[in-house]
């Protein structure tokens, strides 16, 4: 029990160095807050299965960014080797036909109001009848009245169609007018948008040409890089796996970010006018880094490294 002990006392203790509470591992993690409480307090009697001790604690480890392997080996006497629980045979709830009673006094009262059914029906269908007949003579007066109506209604349509045809020659101008404008206009912006983007690209392109983007140094989980060649920093972070913490600060320790990046998400940042950013990720695996919109890798392989620490120094072009 002391080695379970000291094993809840260093996650607690790495958990609150990075600043999370449980509520925080429990978004990280998917696994309820109690569950997590009792690894930490060496309470596995409050896990739904021995079979999840072992797989809970794993979670907790790269979510807090600590090698699984090296716990699992140092407190290895102590985690609860995995097991094939027995499941509890189930009950059945089914109920032999034989118990269920038969209602046969509600049957035959079905049957004591059958003739009464069936004067209803034959009362329905009789209306039924009548009023398909009805509707067929309404139908027919309708034709024969549409019939006396149709050469005036063919005069009358003579007349409109010729009317028609000129508002349509009418509008016909006018639409191609305003046609040929929308299209002048159109082209004109479709122009404008591609010497933008021609622009754009160029500079770009000059820019990406003068960036240098250079490894410092690298120790345990962290690494310095130093950005110079140009005027701009500008960071992109982006989690595409899995939720994810990150904290962003300047070199005096101002943060612009801390808290949970969720799957999908992404965080812009204007460094500019700093000289140095630390960016600590907490779940590196799916996380993509950007640096004036040109893709960085991270320094160490997110299999093996979770939680990985990047300081960028700043040096403007214009400074140098």
């Amino acid at each position: 029990m002391l080695a379970l002990t000291e094993l809840g006392q260093r996650l607690r203790q790495e958990r609150e160095s990075k600043g999370l509470s449980l509520e925080d591992l429990q978004k990280l993690t998917k696994i309820q807050k109690r569950y997590l409480l009792g690894i930490e307090e060496g309470n596995y009697e409050v896990m739904p299965g021995k079979f999840y001790v072992r797989a809970f604690i794993k979670q907790y480890c790269e979510a807090i960014g600590l090698d699984t392997d090296a716990i699992f080996e140092e407190y290895k006497s102590d985690i609860p080797s995995t097991q094939t629980e027995d499941m509890p045979q189930q009950l059945s709830r089914v109920r032999s036909r034989k118990e269920i009673p038969q209602h046969t006094k509600g049957v035959s009262k079905a049957y004591d109001y059958l003739p009464t059914v069936l004067v209803v029906a034959g009362v329905v269908v009789v209306g039924i009848i009548i009023w398909v007949i009805a509707q067929n003579i309404v139908s027919d007066k309708n034709k024969e009245q549409a019939n006396q109506e149709a050469p005036n209604s063919e005069v009358q349509q003579s007349n409109t169609q010729e009317e028609t045809n000129e508002t349509t020659a009418k509008n016909d101008n006018s639409k191609s007018e305003d046609e040929q404008s929308a299209a002048d206009k159109k082209e004109k912006e479709k122009a404008e948008k591609e010497k933008a983007a021609k622009e754009k690209a160029e500079k770009e392109k000059k820019d990406s040409g003068k960036q240098e983007y250079k490894e410092v140094q690298k120790t345990g989980r962290s690494a310095t890089y130093a950005l110079s060649g140009t005027d701009a920093f500008n960071l992109e972070v982006t989690s595409t796996q899995a939720d994810t913490w990150l904290d962003v600060k300047n070199g005096k320790g101002n943060a612009f970010f801390s808290s949970i990046l969720k799957k999908g998400e992404t965080k812009e940042f204007d460094l500019t006018k700093e000289t140095e950013a630390r960016v600590n990720i907490g779940y590196s695996p799916g996380v993509e880094l950007k640096v004036n919109g040109k893709a960085v890798d991270l320094p160490f392989d997110s299999s093996k490294q979770v939680r990985q620490v990047v300081t960028i120094q700043y040096q403007p072009a214009e400074a140098q």
